[in-house]
């Protein structure tokens, strides 16, 4: 818009000036040749009384002296009454031209090498017509026309650049308030929910601006019922908790009974969390900066740690490969030990019991690549089983689990695939980008090469 209206100003102002200077200049042009040749006809009329009282050759050069012009006049009396032509000064004109001039008696120009002339007839005394020519130089023609041609262009540039000038100062009042709300936008849209945009600027920006003020105040207060909401929700979970928890307490002792009070304990602390989380965020925080994330050796060596008690009741070999040194992701504790959650409960759910199953890290120079592969049946439609709240087959998957992993890489600029994994069933792959950039797909096929080199743990066994 700004340049917009710096353009028009400039077309517009530029018309205006060659409108009015071009025609002015031609007036000046003209007015330095009228006033060169009324220069000429005063001095061929100082000539004129002498002529019409004597033909003498020296009086006529006096004259022709005082006059000033005795280097650019000349005199031309024809012969007549036994008296020959007499020429006094140089001729520049052509005799065809003289003649004429003498014959019709009225005064002439005509154009010679470096100017004009005029010739100015004069009646003698015997009757004969004399011609009186005075030169004119081009240079005094056109004396001060360049200067105020040059005036003229000054002052239409001054004019030109003084209408951008002011046009662009107009259009930055109107552009900053537009730029504003732009960014206002792209801050809402970032998640910073404090982002507001100055109400000013012209009318309809001013309107533009309160109604974006008003939709973020809406939004901020949709999310905040909606964490009351989620919180309420959770807390109602407490009461069947606290029954279940005081129920696992009479199980007595055993592996069951401890790996049942356990589960039990980790739902209070998530529903827990869940309420706290949802009661202390704010809507007006930023997303995590880029030193946000956690470490995912750690989280994997804690979850396996975890599911390997229901692995050993299960009879389930498993293993964990590239968990040994630190892993740092872009991705929060708790979103990455739910999406292992999500996979390896799909495992144990999906797949018969003593079945094997692996968890593998891959660390590259910008990603990182978590596996979770078992030796189960394998999926026969990856595509279905990833697909929200559409199952993958008659065993009653929602694809709600895979979808929550799916979420979590495409958040960094990764992505999730479905495969077969070396064990002949199903491999996950969650291809995290460190760097936010999206995968490349020679990058996953270099970072699959190696993955046959890499040093894998052993299975462990029950």
């Amino acid at each position: 818009m700004r340049w917009a209206l710096v353009k028009v100003a400039l077309a517009v102002t530029t018309m205006v000036v060659l409108a009015f200077a071009v025609p002015l200049g031609l007036v000046i042009r003209e007015m330095a040749r009228d006033r060169a040749f009324s220069n000429a006809e005063r001095e061929a009329a100082a000539v004129a009384p002498a002529l019409s009282i004597t033909t003498d050759h020296d009086q006529l050069e006096r004259v022709v002296a005082a006059a000033g012009s005795d280097a650019g006049m000349a005199v031309h009396i024809p012969a007549g009454d036994g008296q020959e032509a007499l020429e006094l000064g140089r001729q520049r004109a052509a005799d065809e031209d003289i003649a004429a001039v003498r014959k019709l008696g009225r005064a002439s120009t005509t154009g010679v090498p470096g100017g004009s002339t005029l010739l100015q007839p004069v009646a003698l005394s015997t009757g004969e017509i004399a011609v009186v020519e005075v030169y004119v130089p081009q240079a005094e023609v056109t004396n001060g026309v360049g200067t105020a041609w040059a005036v003229l262009a000054g002052v239409g540039v001054a004019l030109v650049l003084g209408s951008v000038a002011v046009a662009d100062r107009l259009g930055v009042r109107m552009v900053r308030p537009a730029k504003r709300l732009v960014d206002g936008a792209r801050e809402l849209g970032e998640g910073r929910l404090g982002a507001r945009v100055p109400e000013e600027g012209p009318t309809e920006l001013r309107l533009a601006a309160v109604a974006f003020n008003s939709m973020a105040d809406q939004v901020v207060q949709l999310l905040a019922n909606e964490r009351e909401l989620a919180a309420d929700l959770s807390h109602r979970l407490r009461t069947p908790l606290t029954v279940l928890r005081l129920n696992t307490a009479s199980l007595g002792e055993g592996p069951a009974a401890d790996q049942t009070r356990s589960a039990v304990e980790q739902l209070e602390r998530e529903v827990d969390t869940i309420i706290r989380t949802a009661r202390e965020a704010k809507p007006q925080t930023a997303a995590a900066g880029p030193g946000a994330g956690c470490d995912a050796a750690e989280v994997v060596r804690e979850r396996m740690a975890f599911w390997s008690a229901l692995a050993e009741d299960e009879g389930r070999t498993w293993r964990v490969a590239g968990a040994d040194r630190p892993v740092r992701i872009p991705v929060a504790r708790a979103d990455l030990a739910a999406a292992l959650d999500a996979l390896l409960g799909n495992v144990f759910r999906h797949t018969p019991e003593g079945t094997a199953f692996a968890v593998d890290v891959h660390n590259a120079e910008d990603a990182v690549i978590v596996l979770v592969s078992d030796a189960g049946p394998g999926i026969p439609d990856p595509k279905a089983a990833m697909a929200r709240g559409r199952g993958s087959g008659s065993d009653g998957s929602t694809g709600l689990g895979l979808d929550i992993v799916r979420r979590l890489a495409e958040s960094t600029g990764g992505d999730l695939r479905i495969g077969s994994s070396v064990l002949g069933g199903t491999e996950v792959r969650i291809w995290i980008q460190v760097d936010g950039r999206a995968p490349a797909s020679r990058g996953h096929r270099q970072l699959r090469r190696r993955r046959p080199g890499r040093p894998a743990a052993a299975f462990k066994h029950s």
